[in-house]
């Protein structure tokens, strides 16, 4: 078996290495072609054409920033769908509309191509580590036969229906992420305004019901006021916007949609989604 990749970014490159390791053939294409060099390194196969690279490999993953991304990997003049596809099966990771996704996997199908939609819960570390949350939406038997390489790729590949039902998911996980990493710089925010150390605050969230690794986790970067991106917050500031237009309308995602909207438009969007708590400190706060 042959496996392509598409869309090398910060996860792109230690998920395609961890189907290199567990014994794959991987054969990878990226916009930015220099992107290829850590997994050429690793013994991927560098192709030269996006349409080359469907033709040559067995099941494609692709894994790209936006809704225009992804139509274009798959519908634009040279993508995907310009390739023979018939049988392959195409396993789409990047974060987008359902809507997207079924619009994609209607197209796949009129070309005999398989597609799931497979978007992770999860950032660079645990990608890494092959600690994912891989949330599916597409026709079981698909699902069933993608089920061992997206097993190297996270702890869980959880099958929720059909096309559309992944990233569905996706972004009801992110709508949590978002509330939960706001909700923790309001409470550290509120903690320092009544005379409580930012480090002592954090020692008693992890320690409480609410502790969680991604508190723990963020811990060193609060403390420096420093947020290299796992996770960048203007990929959060989509997904929450794309939450939004999916139909949500609760009191705390209107809350968390416009203060990452107000993060992003002050600049924040490439730094890490804990870089709200910057952004909530103002500039008349210090750590």
């Amino acid at each position: 078996m042959i496996v392509g990749w598409i869309g090398l970014g910060n996860m792109g490159v230690p998920m395609a290495g961890n189907l290199l390791a567990a014994g794959y053939d991987v054969s990878v294409w990226n916009r930015t072609p220099d992107k290829a060099a850590p997994l050429v390194a690793l013994g991927a196969k560098q192709v030269a054409s996006l349409p080359r690279l469907v033709e040559e490999c067995d099941v494609l993953f692709t894994m790209v920033s936006d809704d225009e991304a992804v139509k274009a990997i798959y519908t634009g003049a040279d993508g995907v769908l310009s390739a023979r596809v018939s049988g392959k099966l195409a396993i789409d990771m990047s974060t987008i509309a359902p809507e997207t996704s079924r619009f994609l996997a209607e197209q796949a199908k009129k070309a005999g191509l398989r597609f799931l939609d497979a978007p992770v819960s999860g950032s660079v570390g645990p990608a890494k580590e092959a600690q994912l949350v891989i949330m599916v939406g597409g026709e079981k038997a698909d699902y069933d036969e993608a089920k061992p390489l997206l097993d190297k790729l996270g702890k869980a590949a959880i099958y929720l229906g059909p096309n559309g039902a992944g990233t569905s998911a996706k972004l009801a996980i992110n709508l949590l992420l978002g509330i939960t990493v706001q909700g923790v710089s309001e409470t550290l925010l509120f903690a320092r305004s009544l005379g409580i150390e930012t480090e002592q605050m954090l020692e008693i969230i992890s320690q409480s019901a609410v502790g969680t690794p991604l508190i723990r986790g963020k811990a060193a970067s609060i403390l420096a006021d420093d947020y290299p991106a796992a996770f960048a917050l203007k990929h959060m500031a989509k997904d929450l916007r794309l939450a939004r237009e999916a139909g949500v309308s609760t009191p705390l995602a209107e809350s968390a949609q416009a203060t990452y909207r107000q993060a992003l438009e002050e600049g924040l969007g490439e730094l890490d989604l804990m870089a709200i708590l910057r952004h909530l400190q103002g500039p008349s706060l210090t750590k």
